[in-house]
């Protein structure tokens, strides 16, 4: 008996899922744009909302920012679930390292106690902020319309999580359970917070999903980071012998470069579609990066002390060339 075997090619009717081909043609698509093209529900709602009943379940009426396509705000990065887990994955490999690094060689112990109680006084409270950030990404995707851009915030909203337990874990590893009590007693009642509590506050009852998005994002995370990682904790407290708590939060800085790429692409996609949202995304970002700056200067001197208005007004330099970059250069001065 003769068996003839022969190799036989079989074409697929289709490369992609059609939404996603209205976008990439009918080609093979990356798992990005498969998790996000065309997710968004947009018609057969069951009913509206009892507590907003002028809106649909799904609704772009609710920002005043208004876009042909919002399927157009893509992540650069290209985050959709599994990768975006697997890069915190890979994040948390290296902190856990650097943990290690910090216990073995007693790094902690060998801090002096000043050092340690001034990076308790600065960072400590900043715990607060990031659970603030976290509510407010959360209404982001909660109240935003288009899986492009309600997906990432939700993912930036975990990340800030993430920033919070990991200056609680710092907060221990310098003073045990008080040095967090002591940042929640700052936070609530030391005078030179308050300005920023109040800023926090303030965004977690702002409605307009983009409106928050460039408070949090870019106005206040976009001075917050530099300022206080990098001129803070990098160059101030490292070089004073406070290594190991530039190692303890080595997360921080590394995570808000990344998030800045995607905060950047959404504002510049949103500002270019049309002049109606140039300006009104320009004046949100200079009305929310006046206040944050303001809130953020007694933060500034208590952390750098004399150098500290000055070192954040470079970082409000640099924020708004960022800003420029982003599209806002015709109402950013």
């Amino acid at each position: 008996m003769n068996i003839d075997l022969q190799a036989r090619e079989i074409k697929p009717q289709r490369n992609t899922f059609a939404r996603v081909a209205k976008y990439t043609g009918d080609k093979p698509a990356s798992r990005y744009h498969e998790a996000t093209l065309g997710i968004q529900p947009t018609a057969n709602f069951d009913y509206r909302p009892t507590w907003e009943p002028e809106f649909e379940l799904f609704d772009a009426g609710r920002t005043a920012v208004k876009l042909a396509d919002w399927d157009a705000l893509r992540d650069p990065r290209q985050y959709y679930y599994a990768n975006w887990t697997m890069a915190r994955a890979r994040q948390q490999e290296a902190m856990e390292s650097n943990y290690q690094i910090v216990e073995s060689r007693n790094l902690i112990a060998k801090t002096s106690d000043a050092l340690r109680a001034k990076a308790v006084e600065v960072l400590m409270p900043l715990r607060h902020v990031a659970w603030g950030a976290n509510m407010n990404n959360c209404q982001v995707c909660a109240r935003g319309y288009g899986t492009a851009f309600t997906a990432p915030a939700m993912m930036h909203a975990m990340d800030q999580l993430g920033v919070a337990q990991y200056l609680t874990r710092l907060g221990l590893a310098l003073g045990e359970p008080g040095a967090l009590e002591a940042g929640k007693n700052a936070w609530l009642q030391d005078p030179r917070w308050q300005a920023l509590r109040r800023f926090v506050e303030d965004t977690l009852v702002v409605n307009d999903p983009f409106e928050l998005f460039m408070a949090q994002n870019l106005a206040l995370d976009g001075l917050l980071f530099p300022l206080i990682y990098t001129h803070f904790v990098d160059d101030q407290l490292a070089l004073q012998g406070g290594t190991a708590v530039a190692m303890l939060t080595a997360f921080m800085p590394e995570w808000h470069d990344e998030g800045a790429r995607w905060v950047d692409a959404v504002v510049k996609v949103a500002a270019a579609d049309n002049a109606d949202n140039l300006a009104l995304i320009s004046g949100w970002y200079r009305h929310y990066a006046d206040l944050a700056q303001a809130a953020l200067a007694p933060v500034a001197r208590l952390a750098l002390g004399n150098d500290g208005e000055a070192l954040l007004d470079d970082v409000r330099a640099t924020l708004d060339a960022r800003a420029r970059k982003a599209g806002l250069a015709r109402s950013v001065a």
